[in-house]
């Protein structure tokens, strides 16, 4: 059966904590009222999900359909706007204060029980076989265009794995794992709270993306991290390759395939997230304010 998303933020609160909680906990984890609370754990008793304020193996089900299987990192870029340092080394495995970039991405995704992971590789594409020594799961897609168009054609090389998937961009520094969700209502998108931002944002209505474009008032600052749920990851793998083979398709960015091209056949909700737990590193004077070991 699928769920209300009252019994899905009970439920996804329940599994997250994997301990009893009190009616009262979860007013404050999910920020329902206590009567919406107590209807909805009445409804969620009745179908066996919840038993004395746990949630069941039944209810564990219940929330499959909606987790999220696998991650797709868009990594075949060249990453021109960190020039030196990219020019023998591929933006996401530059190193900061020790740490590749990409690492905190799938690190984040591993704690979120994703072990499907795919990076589409172009640029330098060899140096990412160093990822497997510490992630033996990853699989490589072969972008053999990354030069020759924008990053829809990475998506291109990986639109048929996109339902139920994460779509990262790769040089996403993550300070804050938790960003990463296991389990997932509908699509949704990250984004930055702005009162003013010169960078690629969305305006919301209804909690959902009404437009993307570059600046704006009031608006959330994109982050390059989409969920894509079953029937809109089937959609966009046939929307990515009908807006790739449009006049000027190739130029276009991925992401402006269901906020531009095909606009209004998508609900994207957003995830509001903060400035501080993820960044990224546009400029090589970034890199350096943030990792002072470039500074020399």
């Amino acid at each position: 059966m699928s769920l209300s998303r009252k019994q899905f933020d009970l439920l996804t609160v329940l599994a997250e904590s994997n301990e009893k909680m009190s009616q009262r906990q979860l007013e404050e984890a999910t920020g329902h009222s206590l009567g919406t609370v107590n209807k909805t754990l009445n409804e969620l008793t009745n179908c066996k999900f919840v038993e004395h304020g746990q949630i069941t193996t039944a209810g564990l089900d219940a929330l499959e359909p909606y987790r999220a299987k696998r991650a797709i990192f868009i990594a075949a870029g060249f990453g021109s706007r960190l020039v030196p340092i990219t020019l023998n080394t591929p933006k996401p495995l530059v190193r900061v204060n020790g740490r590749r970039i990409i690492d905190s991405l799938i690190d984040a995704c591993l704690a979120a029980g994703i072990q499907e992971i795919y990076i589409v590789r172009g640029y330098l594409a060899e140096q990412f076989d160093q990822l497997l020594y510490k992630y033996p799961m990853i699989k490589f897609l072969e972008n053999p265009v990354y030069n020759e168009a924008n990053n829809i054609s990475s998506a291109m090389v990986a639109r048929y794995l996109m339902r139920n998937a994460y779509v990262l961009e790769a040089d996403l520094l993550v300070s804050n794992p938790r960003i990463i969700t296991k389990y997932h209502y509908q699509s949704d998108v990250l984004g930055i709270w702005k009162e003013r931002t010169d960078d690629w944002c969305l305006t919301v209505k209804d909690r959902c993306v009404d437009e993307e474009k570059v600046g704006g008032l009031n608006c959330y600052q994109m982050v390059g991290i989409y969920y894509w749920n079953t029937d809109d990851g089937a959609k966009l793998s046939e929307h990515i390759k009908q807006a790739y083979e449009m006049p000027g398709g190739k130029e276009r960015y991925w992401e402006t395939v269901a906020n531009q091209v095909f606009k209004g056949q998508y609900k994207i909700e957003i995830r509001p997230c903060l400035d501080e737990d993820i960044v990224e590193i546009d400029t090589f004077r970034e890199l350096k304010a943030i990792d002072r070991t470039y500074d020399v």
